[in-house]
């Protein structure tokens, strides 16, 4: 029997869905056969587009719960249903830890763990009352499992999100799932802001152990996986999608 992931039929959310990752994963929401509404605080000049689809924008700022509300209303009334929902906003530019302004952290914290609650707490809403109910997937970070250097309050709010993947995994079923992806570092237009320039981030890339940086499309893989029947049985997981991790240091002091 072929194996296919066929999401005809089904309305998908995806926060800050128009560029960066968030594009990518829009695009193979559509592909998949998905109607596809994206969110964010400005209208972007071209939306996603996949299989000749375009994805729907709606203007929504996912640290406002009135907005929110708005949001998640304005899905399910014009769509008739909310099936999957992507957490992907987020972000942070680099902080010095030692430096960074109390009202800094708070909004990092906001973006990257509070707003994907408040979104999931609406969405959880009108799945749990759909025949099929519905999943949740949201879009982490390996900085929620190692040290994260110049970025300690987005590490720290990632990980929250990996603990409130399980919990809403377990406080939520069966009518919903809910899972994480746990992405490593990708190529986005923004690379350059951590990465460095093309060269820099060539040899960023050497050091991953598939040689390369992730592309958006290759976390809106797993999230299209994790939002088909394929993945019916999974639920409370985190998908590492790191390209095999990073070389661990001390190989590289063994060989001078």
């Amino acid at each position: 029997m072929a194996i296919a992931i066929d999401l005809a039929g089904r309305v998908a959310l995806v926060t800050g869905g128009a560029r960066g990752v968030g594009r990518g994963i829009s695009e193979r929401l559509l592909e998949a056969g998905a109607e596809v509404v994206v969110c964010g605080r400005r209208e972007p000049e071209s939306p996603p587009r996949g299989a000749g689809r375009a994805a729907h924008f709606v203007a929504a700022d996912v640290r406002e719960p009135d907005q929110v509300e708005a949001l998640v209303a304005t899905v399910r009334d014009r769509f008739g249903s909310l099936d999957v929902l992507v957490n992907n906003a987020g972000g942070s530019p680099p902080a010095d830890t030692a430096s960074a302004s109390p009202r800094f952290s708070e909004k990092i914290v906001a973006l990257n763990l509070l707003a994907p609650l408040l979104v999931s707490q609406r969405a959880h809403a009108v799945m749990r009352e759909q025949p099929e109910g519905g999943c949740i997937v949201n879009v982490a970070s390996v900085s929620a499992l190692r040290p994260s250097p110049g970025t300690a309050a987005y590490g720290a709010a990632k990980a929250g999100l990996l603990s409130l993947t399980q919990t809403l995994a377990v406080e939520w079923a069966p009518r919903v799932r809910v899972n994480a992806v746990a992405a490593g570092m990708v190529g986005t237009e923004l690379a350059h802001l951590h990465y460095g320039d093309e060269a820099a981030q060539a040899r960023v890339a050497a050091t991953i152990p598939l040689g390369r940086l992730a592309t958006p499309r290759d976390v809106g893989d797993a999230c299209v996986f994790l939002a088909s029947p394929l993945a019916r049985y999974v639920s409370g997981a985190t998908l590492l999608l790191h390209g095999g991790g990073e070389r661990p240091a001390f190989l590289g002091a063994v060989r001078g």
